[in-house]
């Protein structure tokens, strides 16, 4: 497997901390399934760190978007942080960076987490 994930816990944040590569096969299902498994077991706010990410595909970048619409499916809340230059160059390509919250760190994408907590209701 050309990839690997730590998870780690942050507050009620699950992070995700992805290094090596988001290709097609059992490391972009690996990815989906942690993050289906983390919505079954009621984990809704979910942070991808890919500071350490080499190379993604297209699958990869499917898993990405599916992943997304999923997680706001179920209620939930899928970050992507620390992501590199070559990935977002991929999404802005492809006009996808409007599907993601992106932040250039874990801490802030919990303010972001914080700040809309203390929005009111509409």
């Amino acid at each position: 497997m050309l990839l690997t994930i730590h998870p780690k816990e942050v507050q009620d944040v699950v992070v995700l901390e992805l290094s090596g590569k988001i290709v097609a096969g059992q490391e972009a299902d690996s990815v989906r399934s942690q993050i289906r498994d983390l919505l079954a077991t009621g984990h809704k706010k979910i942070f991808l760190n890919m500071r350490e990410v080499t190379r993604v595909d297209s699958t990869g970048i499917g898993m990405l978007v599916e992943s997304a619409i999923f997680t706001a499916k179920q209620g939930g809340h899928l970050k992507l942080v620390n992501v590199p230059r070559l990935v977002q160059s991929i999404l802005l390509t492809h006009r996808l960076l409007q599907a993601f919250e992106i932040y250039p760190s874990e801490e802030e994408a919990l303010a972001s987490l914080a700040k809309k907590a203390a929005e009111p209701a509409a």
